[in-house]
């Protein structure tokens, strides 16, 4: 490499890479109000409900999403013509759902004008859907703009999900990797990496006692946007209106004794179970996003900002290790140090994977999902990360608390971060 290319390389990596004296005062940085602060003014959900059985297990994703729409508009006081673009991160309808989340919109209430688009980055897509309306409004592609998520497992998940591969990829090894099953690859992290079926266990009663306590104290309700649907009572077939405002998959009393009783799911001899793993789930997710100058102009609530992101790669088979790679590529983004985060918002696709990336980055138990995670109340794929921006503002405020991260492991070897202030 000649000289001046090699020079270039060092300034580049020198402007790239974040002092220590950078890191100490990244948090007091992050803190500063800037007119060009992507900000959040509504952030809801829906109740989460168990996948065939519970709440939603009769309603279409599209009327979930137009439900987390039209609670947006009321709650948020928006004009919908103010909205340009909508994101909204979808895994299982066919064709992405791109036709029916723009019906769902245009029935909501958004004008021709508001663009929508789907997107799939599997677990990550309710965040992936979030962060690209944050980098459009940034770059002054769009003022005004939603970022969502919204998944229906009850109708949707299973076998057909997963498409078959060619002899091309099946003849690649780590291609062929992408469609072993999360919970076979859960099963041999859990393994290989010597986390005990007693420290899931009782990771996963921690989730479901922090969950039913916020359940009892009402700490959800904020967050949660009732929905009122048509719903079949499986007993009788009959049809009722029912409205949904609680996630029905919190259960009380659950402890590590009674999860290690339940049968493991992958491996006769296998730690892992329906108990400590994510639930499946139906529900959905929105986030209305502008910059601070124009939530300002329009009178607009702030509850919170966007303040950087970061996906990374990992091997397929070591799917579970995202959020481990990339929090500290979101952290160096965001200039600030892991003690200075307040509370972590980490996807509990399975007790192991979490449990294992909370050790290995050293985070305190503490500052993570304080109010339970989706072993307690479910993991609705594309609604996740959107449902954790919520959930996240709505803690921080509760608690005056101001500096927060969401994170996922994501399907075929992906990790996804970002990194937001509370007002």
């Amino acid at each position: 490499m000649a000289a001046s290319a090699k020079q270039r390389l060092s300034q580049v990596t020198s402007h790239l890479q974040s002092s220590e004296a950078d890191i100490r005062r990244g948090r007091d940085v992050i803190l500063t109000k800037s007119p060009d602060d992507i900000v959040v003014t509504c952030a809801l959900r829906t109740a989460i409900t168990k996948g065939g059985k519970g709440g939603f297990k009769d309603t279409a994703a599209a009327n979930l999403l137009h439900g987390a729409f039209t609670s947006l508009i009321s709650r948020s006081g928006i004009d919908p013509s103010l909205v340009e673009d909508i994101a909204v991160g979808s895994v299982l309808p066919p064709g992405g759902g791109a036709t029916e989340f723009r019906a769902a919109a245009l029935a909501a209430g958004f004008p021709e004008t508001a663009a929508v688009k789907s997107l799939n980055r599997q677990c990550s897509s309710g965040l992936q859907a979030c962060v690209d309306v944050a980098n459009a409004i940034k770059t002054g592609m769009i003022d005004i703009g939603i970022g969502a998520g919204v998944e229906s497992m009850s109708s949707q998940y299973g076998p057909q999900a997963v498409t078959e591969f060619s002899e091309l990829l099946e003849s690649h090894p780590e291609s062929a990797n992408c469609k072993v099953p999360m919970g076979l690859l859960s099963e041999d992290m859990a393994r290989d990496r010597q986390i005990s079926r007693a420290s899931q266990d009782a990771f996963a009663a921690s989730s479901f006692a922090k969950a039913a306590a916020a359940q009892k104290q009402g700490l959800f309700d904020e967050e949660i946007a009732p929905l009122t649907v048509t719903w079949q009572d499986p007993k009788t077939d009959e049809e009722k209106k029912i409205t949904v405002a609680r996630d029905d998959g919190v259960r009380e009393g659950m402890t590590a004794e009674s999860l290690g009783k339940i049968r493991p799911a992958f491996a006769k001899d296998g730690s892992i179970h329906a108990g400590n793993a994510s639930q499946i789930s139906d529900g959905a997710a929105a986030v209305l996003m502008m910059r601070r100058s124009t939530a300002e102009r329009l009178g607009q609530q702030i509850l919170g900002k966007f303040v950087a992101a970061s996906v990374v790669g990992v091997k397929p088979l070591l799917m579970g290790i995202g959020p481990w790679k990339a929090i500290p590529v979101a952290l160096e983004k965001a200039g600030v140090s892991k003690e200075e985060v307040d509370i972590y918002e980490i996807n509990e696709a399975f007790a192991s994977q979490c449990l294992w990336c909370v050790n290995e980055l050293g985070l305190p138990m503490e500052k993570v999902n304080p109010k339970g995670g989706a072993i307690a109340f479910g993991h609705p794929l594309g609604c996740t990360g959107a449902r954790q921006v919520s959930t996240l503002l709505t803690e921080l405020k509760r608690t005056g608390k101001k500096v927060g991260v969401t994170s996922m492991c994501v399907g075929t070897g992906m990790g996804m971060a970002a990194v937001w202030v509370a007002e």
